[in-house]
């Protein structure tokens, strides 16, 4: 793709609360699935780098874990990410659910925008859910009222709606400059850490409230035969014995669901047949334990 004259690039982050829609948003705009998304919230844990590329110009999302207080360390970890993001980029996309009531988790976060110079756009998802589309007025107005937003942009990550004014918002606000990426890149996650995050998402989906929310997921195993199959094989962490023995249910059938359906998606995504196995091992209160949290992969690169 050659580049036009006054062509654009730039880092956006994407902050919010936990599960207001961070992670499908950023799916939506770059058109292809790479961070996990569920019911759950704080499902993003590492901060995630996505790529997406047109004539005018590139822009390199930051999917960041949600705002929230901290509980442990793993907590204390998700939230420095998505902090010193801020301080990292070139716009910010603030996910807002559309209510007029703006509750504590999202008065911090306008505490910490205040403290930042990055250009704000206020992007008011979910609105697929509002009975009336002037519904959102108030919303708007209340927030309007709040702080100060380049602009604010009413969206439905999940329907895609307001996807490409939120792209030409962006565009306005990104300083000229190269492509940082070629233009067939979507993101720089290793396959081993999306194929573990795959995992993890569909444990996160079967097991819904059975299971806290302290698994995590490592790959001990990612080879390729000569006929093109990949070998891969993952580890489950969980915390206690009764959540490993969720995990696996009854013969074993818990564990085959879940690493079917991670399997289909990774196998879409490498384009190619996948052997995958699981295990599931017991690593007491891993979320507050550095030697762990380092292993798992969280910590600063």
């Amino acid at each position: 793709m050659t580049q036009s004259k006054g062509y654009r690039s730039g880092f956006a982050a994407i902050i919010g609360r936990p599960n207001v829609g961070k992670s499908t948003l950023m799916n939506r705009l770059i058109g292809q699935k790479i961070a996990i998304t569920s019911e759950k919230p704080q499902t993003t844990r590492n901060r995630i780098q996505t790529v997406y590329t047109d004539e005018e110009a590139q822009i390199i999302f930051l999917d960041t874990p949600g705002i929230m207080k901290a509980r442990h360390k793993l907590d204390t970890y998700m939230v420095g990410v998505a902090e010193r993001t801020l301080k990292e980029v070139d716009v910010i996309l603030w996910l807002v659910e559309p209510q007029t009531f703006i509750g504590a988790g999202d008065q911090h976060i306008l505490e910490l925008l205040k403290g930042v110079r990055t250009p704000v756009l206020l992007v008011i998802n979910k609105v697929d859910r509002l009975e009336k589309k002037e519904d959102i007025l108030p919303v708007m107005a209340a927030y309007r009222k709040a702080g100060h937003f380049e602009e604010i942009l009413p969206v439905s990550a999940l329907k895609g709606t307001g996807s490409e004014d939120l792209i030409a918002a962006m565009k306005r606000l990104l300083p000229e400059g190269p492509q940082y990426y070629d233009e067939d890149t979507v993101t720089d996650q290793p396959m081993r850490q999306i194929a573990a995050e795959l995992v993890r998402e569909k444990a996160l989906r079967l097991l819904r409230d059975e299971i806290p929310h302290g698994i995590a997921v490592t790959i001990e195993k990612m080879e390729e035969r000569k006929n093109g199959l990949f070998d891969i094989e993952a580890t489950i962490i969980c915390e206690k014995d009764s959540h490993k023995g969720i995990i696996i249910g009854k013969g074993g059938e818990m564990l085959k669901k879940i690493g079917s359906q991670a399997r289909y998606e990774i196998e879409a995504l490498m384009g190619t047949q996948v052997n995958l196995k699981l295990w599931v091992k017991v690593r007491r209160e891993w979320r507050d334990q550095e030697l762990y949290l380092k292993n798992y992969g969280y910590y600063e690169k």
